[in-house]
C-alpha cells in the first residue's frame, strides 16, 4: 500500500477496523448550524470523519442531561481527510450519550449541514487499525500514533522507565483541545504510546507543564509518587496540581486548583525541581517576557521569590517553556546554572527557538553572567522548540528533548495522520571556550549504543552519519530526484551551515525554504548526522554546536557525496 497520505482512500480509511456505518436517524438537525447526534455505545470507538479545511465544530459530550465533555474538530464537509477514535469504553456506565454539536462559520444562510458528508460517514468500530500510513514518519524519534503534537511535558524517568507527556489533540492533526499524551521508552528511541493523560476540565484546556517524582512523601501524595504542575488554560492562564500513584499512567487532579494565579496574560509552562541546595522545590515559569521563580515546601503552596530576563537575551516574542538545572563545566569542580527559555518568534532564523543563559542562583535568584544583550541558542535549525529535561534521569544527567518543528508552519506540514516529532534525546552540560562559558548539547548515549557492530557507505532513510573532518568540508544528502541538502563545516571561520532550500515538499510555507548557520565553539574533528526520513539533525561530536531540520523528500536520500578533507561511515538504524 502506497504510505503516502496523500491517497484519499487511504486516508479515509486510517482507524478503521471492523467498522459499522452509523445510522442516519441518529442525527437531530435543529438549525442550519446546530444538531444533536445520538451515540450507540454497543461498541467500542465511534470514527468521526476529519477535514481539515472545514470549519470548526463545537461538541458538548451529555451524559443523560450532563455535560460531561467537550471538545473541538472539524467534521468533514465534503470529503474525509481521515477519522479519529472516540473512546466508548470510557461511558460504559452511562445509560445515554449524544453530542450536542454546534458548527462555525455561515451554514445558518447557505444551506445548513444536513448535506455534511460526515453525517454519513459516523462509523462505530471493535478495534482500531493504528498502522502508519505515513511516508515521513520517523523510524527511531518520537511520534503520537495519531493526532497533533507539540511541547514536550512533564517528562521523567522512573523505575527503568522514560515518560513522556506532551501537547496532544486526541481529535484532529491540528493545534486544538490541549490535552497531555503520554508515551513510554527504555532506550530513548523505542517509544510506546499510552494515550491521554490529563484531560480538559472546567479551569480549561491542558497546557504545558512538568512532572517530579516526590521520593520524600512532601506534597502528602504518597511516597514516590508523580505530581505534575500544568497550565490550565481557560479564560485566563492559571497553575494546577495532578499526582499518580501508578507511575504516571494516570493522574488525580488536586482538589485546591488552580494553586498559583496571575493577572497576566501570559502565564504558563510550570517547570519544578528539587534543589537540593536549599532542600526545597524550586520551580521557574513563564509570565510574558520574563521568568517567575518560585520555593516551596510541598509542592501546592509556593512563593514567588524573583524575576528574571526583563532586559536579557531575545525579545523578539513571548517566553515560555523555561527549565533551570545546575551543571558541571567540564574538565572542572565548577559548577554553573543554566537557564533554559523558548521563545516564539524571534528564533535566529524566524519563528520559535531556545535561548538560554549561564550564571548563578542560589534558591531564590538568578544572576545571569553575561551581559544583557547576549543572546545565545542551543540550536541553530528551524525545528527546535519547547526544549526541556526529564526530571528523576539516571546518574545525574539532564536529558532533554524538543518538539521537532516551527510554529511558523507546523499545521501545515505534510502529513495527516499525526504532525510533529521530538527531537532525539540530547545530554546537556557546560564547556569553556574563549573565557565564556557554553551549553554543550551531545546526542544521548543510548543513540551511541543503537548503532550496529558494522557500518556501511550507503545512506539509508534512518541512520546515522558519522563524518571524521580534517579541516573544511561540504557534505551533500541527495536523491535521483535532484533533491538535496548541503551541509558545510567552514574550518577557517568555525561555522556550519544546513541549506534545506531544495531539499523536497517545500511549497506548503513561505517560510520553510532555508539556510542556517551556526558558530562552532572550537575545530570540529567528527560531525554527527542523525537522519530520519523527515528530519536532519547535525552535531559537533564534542557538543559545541547542534542543528535540527525538518526535510520532506518525495523520495529517500540514498546518495552522500563528500567534498573535502573528510571521510564517512553510516550506521542504520531501526
Amino acid at each position: 500500500m502506497d504510505k503516502s497520505f496523500f491517497s484519499r482512500t487511504a486516508a479515509a480509511s486510517l482507524l478503521v477496523g471492523l467498522a459499522m456505518t452509523a445510522s442516519a436517524q441518529q442525527t437531530r438537525f435543529l438549525s442550519g448550524n446546530h444538531c444533536i447526534y445520538r451515540v450507540d455505545k454497543s461498541q467500542k470507538y465511534l470514527l468521526l470523519p476529519v477535514q481539515e479545511k472545514a470549519e470548526m465544530c463545537n461538541v458538548k459530550v451529555i451524559d443523560g442531561n450532563n455535560q460531561v465533555k467537550a471538545f473541538n474538530i472539524r467534521l468533514a464537509s465534503n470529503h474525509i481527510d481521515y477519522y479519529v477514535p472516540f473512546f466508548l469504553d470510557e461511558y460504559k456506565e452511562s445509560s445515554n450519550i449524544s453530542f450536542d454539536i454546534h458548527v462555525n462559520g455561515t451554514y445558518r444562510n447557505d444551506g445548513g449541514i444536513a448535506s455534511f458528508t460526515c453525517w454519513k460517514n459516523m462509523k462505530y468500530a471493535d478495534s482500531l487499525d493504528l498502522s502508519n500510513r505515513e511516508q515521513y514518519r520517523p523510524v527511531y524519534h518520537h511520534t503520537p500514533t495519531y493526532g497533533w503534537m507539540n511541547d514536550p511535558n512533564g517528562m521523567f524517568y522512573k523505575d527503568g522507565v522514560w515518560h513522556l507527556y506532551f501537547q496532544y489533540n486526541p481529535y484532529g492533526s491540528q493545534w486544538e483541545n490541549m490535552t497531555w499524551g503520554h508515551s513510554t521508552s527504555t532506550d530513548l528511541m523505542h517509544w510506546k504510546f499510552e494515550g491521554k493523560a490529563i484531560e480538559p476540565d472546567a479551569w480549561g484546556t491542558i497546557f504545558s507543564g512538568s512532572a517530579v517524582v516526590d521520593h520524600n512523601n512532601t506534597a502528602g501524595f504518597g511516597k514516590d509518587a508523580v505530581v505534575a504542575m500544568y497550565t490550565s488554560a481557560g479564560e485566563s492562564q492559571t497553575q494546577s496540581l495532578a499526582y499518580s500513584n501508578d507511575n504516571g499512567m494516570t493522574f488525580t487532579k488536586h482538589e485546591g486548583n488552580p494553586i498559583i494565579t496571575s493577572s497576566a496574560p501570559d502565564f504558563r509552562d510550570p517547570h519544578m525541581f528539587w534543589n537540593d541546595d536549599i532542600k526545597k522545590w524550586n520551580m521557574i515559569l513563564a509570565e510574558g517576557q520574563h521568568m517567575n521563580i518560585y520555593s516551596s515546601d510541598d509542592l501546592k503552596d509556593w512563593k514567588l521569590e524573583s524575576q528574571f530576563g526583563a532586559e536579557y537575551g531575545n525579545h523578539g516574542g513571548v517566553w515560555e517553556c523555561p527549565d533551570l538545572m545546575k551543571l558541571r563545566v567540564r574538565g572542572t569542580d565548577t559548577y554553573k546554572w543554566l537557564l533554559m527559555c523558548n521563545i516564539n518568534p524571534g528564533g535566529p532564523f524566524g519563528g520559535s527557538a531556545t535561548q538560554y543563559f549561564v550564571g548563578d542562583f542560589d534558591g531564590k535568584k538568578f544572576t545571569c553572567e553575561t551581559a544583557p544583550e547576549v543572546t545565545r541558542w542551543m540550536d541553530y535549525g528551524k525545528d527546535h522548540y519547547a526544549t526541556v529535561t526529564f526530571d528523576n534521569a539516571p546518574n545525574g544527567r539532564h536529558v532533554a528533548m524538543a518538539w521537532m518543528s516551527n510554529w511558523q508552519y507546523a499545521n501545515q506540514v505534510p502529513t495527516m495522520q499525526y504532525r510533529s516529532g521530538n527531537s532525539i534525546p540530547r545530554d546537556l552540560d557546560l564547556y569553556e571556550y574563549e573565557g565564556n562559558t557554553y551549553c554543550g548539547v551531545t546526542p544521548s548515549p543510548e543513540m551511541t549504543a543503537a548503532r550496529p557492530k558494522k557500518s556501511t557507505k550507503t545512506l539509508s532513510e534512518s541512520c546515522e552519519l558519522v563524518v571524521t573532518l580534517k579541516g573544511t568540508a561540504t557534505i551533500t544528502l541527495f536523491n535521483e530526484k535532484g533533491e538535496k541538502v548541503v551541509m558545510v563545516y567552514d574550518d577557517k571561520i568555525r561555522t556550519f551551515t544546513v541549506d534545506r532550500s531544495k531539499s523536497g515538499l517545500k511549497d506548503f510555507s513561505d517560510d520553510f525554504a532555508a539556510v542556517t548557520t551556526a558558530p562552532v565553539h572550537g575545530k570540529m574533528t567528527q560531525l554527527r548526522v542523525f537522519i530520519d526520513r523527515c528530519s536532519i539533525e547535525a552535531f559537533d561530536a564534542e557538543g559545541r554546536m547542534a542543528m535540527t531540520n525538518l526535510v520532506f523528500p518525495t523520495k529517500p536520500y540514498n546518495k552522500v557525496m563528500v567534498k573535502g578533507k573528510a571521510k564517512y561511515a553510516v550506521y542504520n538504524l531501526k
